[in-house]
């Protein structure tokens, strides 16, 4: 898959569409015995209402009550009776917030969808990555279910705070880059360098290697992505097996980012080489995705970029070069470096170095000049 075909965000006519994390329940709740324990366990409280008697109990209409329990990802489960206290008091909680004017209904939908997709990825994850390792049996006859009960009993506490932790620790961040935005425009459409990497011939790989081989190296992938991009100051938006969505609040940022992921890679004889596309303008965030021009302008420059480079467009370039992080030229490098000597001053230290490429039409954009980035010699 590469990156013109998959996914290049955007409200401006684009094919990047918004992620769904479709969540695989049942139609009908379980009667295993062990998943209702377990589910017991987990949820710390017994089946008592069908969905109509949770609404009414919660004091909230049937057909609000549907969009709220959708939007989180539930399956229909029509009347059986499957929820719980804590079912009645999340539609209560919020439905108050609706009735106290704090959230607009839509508002609160669009919280139960992000807290829904983010949490269901996150559940899933665990079972299959985590879990799954943990509950083999350690001794012969054991089965997995004598092995799950206890240990899910003993987990639970120490994860739900630790992702209490780090969900507080992530608001606090977000919160401190939009009250950090210059005017209240910017905290929806902001000024940001979009960066899109791509591994290459990653579809021929599909082909050639085992399914078990192709999970390894997307998970390698995606965690080398995202250690790199929290470590330079980025923030990763998404993985999306052979490609990674990131942002970065300034262009020096994200071009470091860039070049570490493309050296890295570089240097692991297991992966594939790597291309990466930037650029810089507004963004449009929603639900902790980006949308745009500039989020179509990254992946387009990452769909024409040749292995192990980077190519950016002409406003990043400028950011680039306006922030003092990289010359516009060699001949000013050259100037300035004598008018330093000649005043017994040290010469000039720019990180990076920018070469216009063939200006060049790209689908839905028009054309456009890009250029390569690299990290300058010294």
């Amino acid at each position: 898959m590469t990156v013109d075909d998959a996914n290049s965000g955007g409200s401006s006519g684009a094919e990047y569409p918004t992620p769904h994390h479709v969540v695989d329940h049942t139609a009908e709740p379980t009667d295993d015995p062990l998943a209702i324990r377990l589910e017991q366990l987990i949820l710390g409280a017994d089946r008592r209402y069908t969905p109509f008697q949770a609404a009414r109990t919660a004091g909230v209409s049937m057909d609000l009550a549907s969009r709220f329990w959708r939007a989180m990802g539930f399956a229909d489960i029509g009347q059986a009776k499957a929820l719980t206290e804590a079912d009645v008091l999340a539609l209560r909680r919020l439905a108050g917030l609706v009735e106290a004017g704090l959230l607009s209904e839509p508002m609160a939908v669009q919280v139960a969808r992000s807290t829904g997709q983010t949490t269901a990825r996150l559940a899933e994850w665990q079972i299959d990555s985590f879990l799954e390792g943990l509950t083999e049996p350690p001794e012969p006859g054991m089965t997995r279910t004598e092995v799950t009960y206890p240990l899910v009993e003993l987990l639970l506490p120490e994860l739900q705070e630790f992702l209490v932790y780090v969900w507080r620790r992530q608001l606090a961040a977000a919160t401190g880059r939009v009250v950090q935005a210059a005017d209240d425009e910017e905290m929806v459409d902001r000024r940001l360098a979009v960066g899109f990497a791509d591994l290459v011939g990653f579809t021929r790989l599909t082909r050639r290697l085992e399914e078990e081989e192709l999970g390894e190296l997307v998970e390698a992938f995606e965690t080398t992505s995202a250690d790199l991009v929290a470590a330079h100051g980025g923030r990763l938006i998404k993985t999306l097996g052979d490609e990674v969505l990131y942002v970065a609040d300034d262009s020096g940022t994200a071009a470091e980012i860039a070049l570490r992921l493309i050296d890295t890679l570089r240097h692991d004889e297991t992966m594939p080489a790597l291309r990466v596309g930037i650029a810089f303008g507004t963004v449009t965030t929603r639900m902790g995705d980006v949308f745009g021009t500039t989020v179509n302008l990254a992946s387009r420059l990452t769909s024409i970029a040749q292995k192990d480079t980077v190519l950016v467009d002409g406003a990043f370039a400028e950011e680039l070069t306006r922030s003092g992080e990289a010359p516009v030229s060699e001949a000013q490098v050259a100037e300035e470096t004598a008018r330093a000597e000649k005043e017994g001053e040290p010469p000039p230290v720019y990180r990076f170095a920018l070469q216009p490429m063939w200006q060049r039409p790209v689908r839905g954009l028009g054309v456009i000049e890009p250029w390569q980035l690299r990290r300058r010699e010294a």
